[in-house]
């Protein structure tokens, strides 16, 4: 491929990209973070260890969304100091220091992400943490022209995928795609049909990056562009569904997701659902009855409600510094990027700054996500060659429960 035709694909990727982080956004916005229910609430617990972290403190930047007029994810912030609480009091820090959480609240839009950016810079901070933000053409420029290593769980923006001084923890829209074509196979599917929300190429970019990987698991894949802000999406549903597929899934924000499976469930109700995160956000279940998800199968990128010792160790440290926040709320989000960081930097001997953290992430191999449900990263380059900076192809599968929350979860990719 041509450099202009890369450049082109990133573009559309990154729109991808941005739309479904949108979506979550606004999902979340809309739902807020509570406390913990039915399965979340009777999940186990254990006692904090006590190994509190030593030495100078290290700062590092955290990027929190908050007081935009239409975003605002406190619960992300709340997650992370969780983590920062405990690496301090009971997990024996980064690399064995305490860290000095360096929080900047900005709007998703550029002034706002500008100034934190630069209010990084001036802390000189020894890396910058971003669950996610479509505001990374602002910050990342400004953070890795001082030297700063950027590290997010969510890439959006074509220098968050490509760049060689960032760590895109998850697997983004090629782990998705990998694992609805997982489910299908697992589900004997032999023709599946993705709806997407169109909008720059959008939909084309699912159908040429999604149809050689179902291909590779033997599922057909037909993907349907569905126009944003259709008033109702019955009729293109209804075309979607006339080669009869064995299953179906949306890749889009909450609102469309709601009305799609709506029309879904007129048109095709026995039909298989493999939902992402966007559509088992709590609103869009009510909105379609618990009954029309129960059974079907969730994508998820976190481990919320298992008995594996990293799980626990999260309900653990959320039950103790951050306990009105749900395990299966947003939190998580940031919870991950700071225990992520702490894990992949665990090798890091003598200073602790931010050459030493960009080298142990550029090395780190294979290293347990914490809360993943055994999903690993490794920063090398090599997850997804097209796009470097990712660092897992892996997400996680499993049967939605009564509540609307994957269970039994299984890694993919």
């Amino acid at each position: 491929m041509n450099s202009s035709g890369r450049n082109r694909q990133f573009r559309t990727v990154a729109g991808t990209s941005a739309l479904l982080l949108a979506a979550m956004f606004g999902t979340a916005a809309c739902a807020g973070d509570q406390s913990p229910e039915g399965a979340a609430e009777v999940a186990s617990t254990s006692a904090l260890p006590s190994n509190p972290a030593g030495g100078e403190p290290v700062k590092i930047g955290f990027v929190s969304t908050e007081g935009g007029a239409a975003v605002s994810l406190p619960e992300m912030r709340e997650g992370a100091e969780a983590a920062v609480e405990y690496l301090n009091n009971n997990g024996g820090g980064l690399a064995g220091r305490p860290v000095d959480l360096v929080v900047c609240k900005q709007q998703e839009e550029p002034t706002s992400a500008t100034a934190c950016a630069n209010q990084f810079v001036e802390q000189k901070v020894a890396a910058v943490l971003s669950p996610g933000t479509s505001q990374g053409p602002a910050i990342v420029p400004i953070v890795i022209g001082a030297g700063i290593p950027y590290v997010t769980l969510n890439g959006v923006a074509p220098i968050e995928l490509t760049s060689p001084e960032v760590a895109s923890l998850s697997a983004g829209l090629p782990g998705t795609l990998t694992a609805a074509a997982t489910a299908a196979k697992q589900e004997g599917m032999a023709k599946f049909t993705m709806f997407a929300s169109d909008g720059g190429g959008i939909a084309a970019m699912i159908d040429q990056m999604g149809k050689p990987i179902f291909q590779g698991f033997g599922v057909e894949l037909e993907v349907v562009p569905m126009p944003l802000g259709v008033p109702d999406p019955t009729p293109v549903v209804t075309a979607g569904l006339t080669s009869n597929p064995d299953g179906v899934s949306f890749i889009g924000d909450a609102a469309t997701c709601t009305s799609v499976l709506k029309a879904v469930q007129t048109t095709a109700p026995t039909v298989k659902k493999v939902l992402i995160p966007t559509c088992l956000d709590e609103n869009v279940v009510k909105a379609i009855g618990i009954d029309n998800v129960e059974g079907n199968i969730g994508i998820t990128a976190t481990d919320a409600l298992s008995e594996r010792p990293d799980t626990v160790l999260y309900r653990s440290i959320l039950a103790e510094y951050a306990p009105d926040l749900s395990p299966t709320g947003y939190g998580s989000t940031g919870y991950q990027t700071v225990m992520a960081l702490a894990a992949a930097t665990t090798g890091i001997s003598g200073e602790v700054d931010a050459a030493s953290i960009q080298q142990a992430l550029r090395t780190a191999a294979n290293v347990e996500m914490p809360a993943g449900g055994g999903i690993t990263f490794t920063c090398n380059g090599t997850a997804f060659s097209m796009m470097p900076s990712i660092c897992s192809s892996q997400m996680l599968i499993g049967e939605i429960n009564d509540q609307g929350i994957p269970e039994n979860l299984t890694v993919t990719g």
